[in-house]
């Protein structure tokens, strides 16, 4: 598919440079051209005009508006020369020169000519116009007559087939169930007269929904390039202008094009942009502008299947719930497409399209590097393939090797290396048994991901070192068991620094904001308390937390509900610290083995460290979570 802008003819720019043209060329004409064939007589100050009339020099004198003309004698006294003065406002000169005997006389106005009259006639308003119809092109973006007045035209970017190689389904991966759903589309683009014989009714318009980089984006353009149609791409912000009713105008501009070029796609992306809910701000009301533009879509999705023209809407938007109920009931977007994260084998066809441009070495599992990123969108996989190949080249190797893609998936998901921070050694050996802490907890708990590797090196903006826990296939539910499990593993690294030195730092912060949040979750959502019940105390997207005008945050429950809400996540993170704490006294000489290690080499990762965990005893069935 080959991407053009709408037409715009560029009449109206020429037209502006014609009569700028025109109006420059009468303009030197009237200005210059009187003056350069002028040869008149010599100019002298008024004083020596006044002296010579005085001495009686001057025979005759002509005075006109914005000259005098006087003749001088000769040594014969016979007349002789000719000069010009400027003329002052002299009420005695007439007297002077009648004293003197000199022959004076008015000259008349001079009558304008028709040359000029035309001039001061046609050459302003030649002027205005030109310097109007400059700046409607410029408005323009300087391709087309539209300029101002094209406000309240289409931005939409149109798509039609051409020469170059055109978006299908098969550069699309990782989302098989929405191409299934979009293939029907495609089927009634391509031949509509075999659905409109047998009475079926194709959906006027197709919700995309997902979170980004998933590839909305990406399945609306295959579906134009299956069919072969034309394809009209516009972001919902682009119809939001600050000019009321320019919003609806681009709707209105939008179909009426889509129409001509039926059958089409229109796609949407960013729907919520103009779709909100009209009741989203309470009894504030809503933004008049975007409540118009929501509106004008609504009724051309309503009017334009009227006549023969087809033409379907897709749309776009990672957030449907804020979306207008009246968006989204049957005739409008009858379908809702869910394009979600890929699975395992999902990430692994997305990579082989995205590799399918870099040079890969022998060494090379895209199975095992997609086993590596669960919860990788195919935008974030993208950006793996292009890390590693960059990776590659710095090291100057002719092909990416599977290092590379491991190192870049730590700087994803970790952040930069940072060696340049430098820790002391005691600081160095608090993280190193930190680390390990998180590693051998997290290798007894159920349900859990592997620990593949333990680093000490600083990454990214406040890791000191992290531990990587990769897991082994995808989950979709967890129980309460592995929860607990999860909260123990957070809580490993503070609990190492509890039995080694008897006193905790600052390193764990991020670990307890983590295991409180799940706790709360534990509770507040999933039901998991024996004491508040099968309850959710977090309804859909309402906050759970509001402010009482005093700034002091409180729950949206009962006093007495709040406070069972608290006893119940300290009681889940605290026994799931004790845990924690027990099974690192239990192995206390091998968590110092694995710690000596850690701090000789800095990284212990693959087959070695897996040997090492392996060592780790589990506690008895007694002292379990």
């Amino acid at each position: 598919m080959a991407i053009k802008e709408q037409p715009k003819p560029p009449r109206g720019r020429i037209i502006a440079n014609i009569l700028l043209a025109v109006s420059g060329i009468f303009l030197l004409i009237n200005l210059f051209l009187p003056n350069l064939f002028a040869s008149g007589p010599a100019g002298v100050p008024y004083s020596l005009f006044i002296h010579q009339v005085q001495e009686g020099e001057v025979t005759r004198v002509s005075v006109g508006q914005n000259q005098i003309l006087y003749q001088l004698k000769n040594e014969n006294g016979e007349p002789g020369s000719v000069f010009a003065t400027t003329p002052i406002f002299d009420l005695e000169l007439p007297k002077l020169l009648e004293s003197k005997g000199v022959e004076f006389a008015a000259t008349p106005p001079p009558k304008n000519s028709w040359f000029s009259t035309v001039i001061g006639w046609v050459v302003p308003p030649l002027i205005f116009v030109a310097i109007w119809q400059f700046f409607v092109a410029r408005g323009a973006g300087g391709g087309g007559p539209q300029g101002v007045l094209s406000i309240g035209k289409s931005k939409a970017k149109v798509y039609v087939e051409g020469e170059s190689a055109k978006i299908t389904f098969a550069d699309v991966a990782g989302v098989e169930e929405a191409k299934t759903e979009l293939v029907e589309i495609v089927e009634f683009l391509k031949s509509p007269s075999r659905f409109i014989e047998i009475g079926a009714r194709i959906p006027k318009g197709v919700l995309l929904v997902g979170p980004p980089g998933t590839g909305k984006t990406l399945l609306a353009k295959a579906v134009a390039g299956e069919a072969g149609v034309a394809f009209f791409s516009i972001s919902g912000s682009e119809f939001v202008e600050l000019f009321v009713g320019v919003g609806s105008s681009r709707v209105r501009d939008l179909f009426e094009q889509a129409k001509k070029q039926a059958p089409c796609i229109i796609f949407i992306d960013e729907l919520d942009a103009i779709g909100k809910s009209r009741s989203s701000n309470g009894f504030y009301g809503g933004n008049d502008e975007r409540e118009q533009t929501l509106n004008q879509l609504l009724t051309e999705m309503d009017g334009f299947a009227a006549g023969d023209a087809t033409v379907i809407v897709l749309a776009a938007t990672n957030r449907p719930e804020v979306l207008d109920p009246a968006l989204l009931r049957p005739g409008r977007f009858d379908r809702q497409v869910l394009v979600d994260r890929p699975d395992l084998s999902g990430r692994e066809a997305i990579l082989k399209i995205h590799s399918l441009k870099v040079k890969l070495g022998t060494d090379v599992d895209l199975k095992a590097i997609a086993t590596r990123t669960p919860g990788f969108a195919g935008a974030d996989l993208a950006n793996l393939v292009n890390e590693a190949a960059l990776l590659a080249a710095r090291n100057q190797r002719l092909t990416v090797a599977q290092e590379d893609f491991a190192e870049a998936i730590e700087r994803v998901v970790a952040g930069l290396e940072k060696k340049s921070r430098v820790l002391n050694e005691t600081e160095k050996k608090i993280v190193a048994y930190h680390e390990v802490g998180h590693a051998m907890v997290g290798a007894l708990m159920p349900g859990s991901g592997r620990v593949e590797k333990i680093s000490i090196i600083p990454r990214g903006m406040a890791a000191l070192g992290y531990t990587l826990q990769l897991p082994t296939e995808d989950r979709f539910l967890m129980n309460e068991e592995e929860l607990r499990g999860q909260i123990a593993t957070l809580l490993g690294g503070r609990s190492a620094e509890e039995v080694v030195f008897g006193t905790i730092t600052t390193g764990a912060s991020n670990d307890l904001q983590r295991a409180t949040d799940l706790a709360e979750r534990m509770v507040t959502t999933y039901g998991m308390s024996k004491v508040l019940g099968p309850l959710a105390y977090q309804q859909g997207q309402q906050p759970m937390y509001l402010g009482n005008g005093a700034g002091n945050p409180r729950r949206m429950v009962s006093e007495d509900t709040a406070k069972a809400i608290d006893s119940e996540v300290k009681e889940i993170v605290e026994t799931a610290h004790e845990y924690a704490l027990e099974i690192l006294r239990l192995n206390r000489d091998l968590l110092t083995t694995i710690t000596t290690q850690l701090l000789e080499t800095e990284v212990i990762e693959g087959d070695k460290l897996h040997s090492l965990l392996s060592q780790v005893q589990h506690l008895d069935k007694a002292a379990t979570v």
